[in-house]
């Protein structure tokens, strides 16, 4: 059997023109929509850590409290200190679980912060390359002058001759 040749499709110029300045465009827009996603996740991560250490601090207060309503319904048993060590227990244990909820938020803020970092990286990498080689690519043509010959020459014939 004869393989098929798959024909390349011919490109025009303003077709090609289009695909790039629409790549550079998209590349662009990347590049700057990663940053600000960058600087919110930034806040978001920022936030969210401020959280956990705010509910690390009240649950070792809360476990204080706890340690000590224990002893005092060792000492006396009565109604109200056992109403107290449940409401502690209740507090801790409604700290613990924003805790892990805010742990979880944490895990998934820090992934997400670790991939726009690197996609933010690479875009404007990519971004400030291109700009660069665009640069160097639409520079203007030099103007070179023209060499004036006719004296050059006149001023050498008379040197020649007199060497002659």
């Amino acid at each position: 059997m004869a393989s098929k040749k798959k024909a390349t499709k011919a490109i025009s110029s303003a077709a090609a023109m289009k695909a790039v300045d629409a790549a550079m465009t998209s590349l662009t827009s990347v590049a700057s929509a990663s940053a600000k996603v960058l600087v919110t996740l930034g806040k978001d991560n920022k936030k969210l850590s401020a959280e956990a250490k705010r509910l690390t601090k009240k649950r070792a207060t809360l476990m204080k409290k706890k340690k000590t309503a224990a002893n005092k319904l060792k000492k006396e048993a009565s109604a109200a200190n056992k109403k107290v060590l449940k409401s502690v227990e209740k507090d801790i244990a409604a700290a613990k679980k924003e805790a892990a909820r805010i742990t979880a938020q944490r895990a998934l803020v820090a992934e997400e912060l670790q991939a726009i970092k690197a996609i933010a990286k690479r875009a404007a990498a990519y971004d400030k390359a291109i700009a660069m080689a665009d640069k160097i690519l639409n520079k203007p043509k030099k103007k070179t002058r023209r060499k004036k010959v006719a004296k050059k020459t006149a001023a050498a014939i008379p040197a020649l001759a007199k060497v002659a």
